[in-house]
């Protein structure tokens, strides 16, 4: 019945700190949909910044800055992530540590933006190959 994600709301206290993270740390591209609504594209899918004040409806029954948890998978290894978070002076929480994702092992960093929402970045973990295999 379902094919995927479309969006995900992050509510966040405010909205500018938020953009300026989420692109400047994560390199997201930014839509702007209007004062207390932004896009954050990762793919096709939008990471939508909600404002806590936010008049936007219907909405979550309890919004909550800092409630989320969230794994991204990255494209560079992690020590490239690993070196861009210390370049820019952003606190890695925990890792790299070996997790279990959606598919399989993967190795894993966390941090958390600046409402305290835990963000995960993994890469997925190669298998020991057996003897003789290619």
């Amino acid at each position: 019945m379902l094919s995927g994600l479309d969006h995900l709301v992050i509510t966040v206290t405010d909205i500018f700190r938020a953009v300026d993270f989420y692109t400047r740390v994560l390199g997201l591209d930014v839509r702007y949909r209007d004062r207390e609504r932004v896009d954050l594209m990762l793919g096709e899918l939008a990471l939508r910044l909600h404002w806590t004040a936010t008049d936007v409806h219907p909405r979550a029954a309890t919004p909550t800055p800092g409630s989320l948890d969230i794994c991204f998978k990255s494209q560079l290894p992690l020590a490239d992530v690993q070196q861009h978070l210390e370049a820019l002076s952003v606190d890695i929480e925990l890792g790299p540590v070996t997790r279990q994702g959606a598919t399989g092992k993967i190795e894993s960093l966390y941090l958390r933006d600046p409402d305290g929402n835990l963000l995960e970045i993994c890469r997925p973990l190669r298998e020991p190959q057996e003897h003789g295999e290619v």
